[in-house]
């Protein structure tokens, strides 16, 4: 059974970057994970702090979004080190949240983001699901800490 998720009143929503988990990185408190990954696309750190003060997970995909402030020049290549490392710290840090994620077993796991084809599987199914796979990466990580523990 795949396991989808989107928005934050559906099952799984937890996993949703927008959900209300917040997150210790780069010794600096965010409110969820979207704000981290948001500021991340800046090295202008006065931008980075408005992003991370921002009211909600949605202004703070606003203001990563906007393109008024250059955004880094390796982005592109660094996006889904930053998007894993978050995801990992959010799971590491709330563990009701790792519980969740180690209950799917080895279930696959969607971002059902119509608009999104890159984290998401897109309107179509045809996305690459990104976030998804990060996800099902970070519960590899997590269940094989937790053996080598045990």
């Amino acid at each position: 059974m795949t396991i989808y998720f989107y928005t934050t009143t559906q099952a799984y929503s937890e996993f949703s970057n927008f959900a209300p988990f917040g997150i210790e990185l780069d010794n600096q408190w965010w409110r969820t994970t979207e704000h981290y990954f948001q500021a991340q696309k800046f090295l202008d750190k006065a931008y980075q702090d408005k992003i991370r003060h921002a009211p909600d997970p949605k202004t703070a995909a606003n203001l990563g979004r906007s393109r008024a402030v250059t955004i880094r020049e390796d982005w592109e290549e660094i996006k889904d080190d930053v998007m894993r490392k978050a995801v990992l710290q959010k799971f590491q840090t709330h563990p009701k949240l790792r519980e969740l994620l180690i209950s799917t077993g080895n279930e696959d796991i969607v971002e059902n983001a119509p608009g999104d084809y890159y984290w998401g599987c897109g309107a179509d199914g045809s996305g690459k699901n990104m976030l998804g796979k990060i996800l099902q990466e970070v519960r590899t990580q997590i269940q094989t800490a937790r053996i080598e523990r045990d």
